[in-house]
């Protein structure tokens, strides 16, 4: 079984420059696995500010330098935390996150393994994100939120990627041989600069 919604683009072109960070969660360390993803998203930052370099002096350049660096460390630290905390403990899978350089754009990859059920919520979420109007949608779930605290699972993360930083967002699901019944999910978000 695969299934795609959203803007997920393959194949992607071989060219240009990518970072790759995998991680192998021990099922009874998933706090301190937890803990450490804003420094994977800073890791992530940092590496891809290289490429934006400016010897000039020019402050707006300079200025556009340190927005990338903040969006690409937030929608990084997102992916993650969304990763981490939805992947089934029993899968032999890792959680992978990939950065891509591409022209005009950078492009996130994350996976992770999830069970069924967990497949159907999710998968009810994005249908809802991507028949609504996203920025109604954010409104609602922060409102939502502020009366509820314990919500904990709002899909907020995706809506502010979505609406602040006007990014697309795809998904693919897919069935893994090797860890059935769980399944493999991609987010693809794609950053325009």
């Amino acid at each position: 079984m695969m299934r795609i919604y959203g803007e997920f683009v393959e194949p992607l072109p071989p060219s240009g420059e990518e970072l790759s960070i995998s991680f192998f969660p021990d099922p009874t360390a998933i706090a301190p696995q937890w803990r450490s993803q804003p420094l994977s998203a800073d890791v992530l930052a940092d590496y891809l500010n290289r490429f934006f370099t400016d010897s000039s002096g020019d402050l707006d350049l300079r200025a556009k330098r340190a927005e990338i660096q903040c969006a690409v460390s937030y929608i990084a630290n997102e992916l993650l935390e969304n990763a981490i905390k939805f992947h089934h403990r029993d899968s032999v899978q890792p959680i992978s996150i990939q950065v891509r350089v591409r022209g005009d754009r950078l492009i996130f990859l994350v996976s992770n393994s999830i069970d069924c059920f967990k497949m159907e919520r999710f998968q009810e979420f994005i249908e809802k994100t991507l028949n609504s109007d996203p920025h109604e949608l954010y409104i609602h779930q922060v409102e939502k939120n502020a009366a509820d605290e314990s919500n904990n699972s709002s899909g907020l993360g995706y809506l502010t990627i979505m609406v602040d930083y006007m990014a697309r967002i795809g998904w693919k699901f897919e069935t893994l041989p090797n860890d059935a019944p769980l399944i493999r999910v991609t987010t693809m978000v794609q950053l325009f600069l």
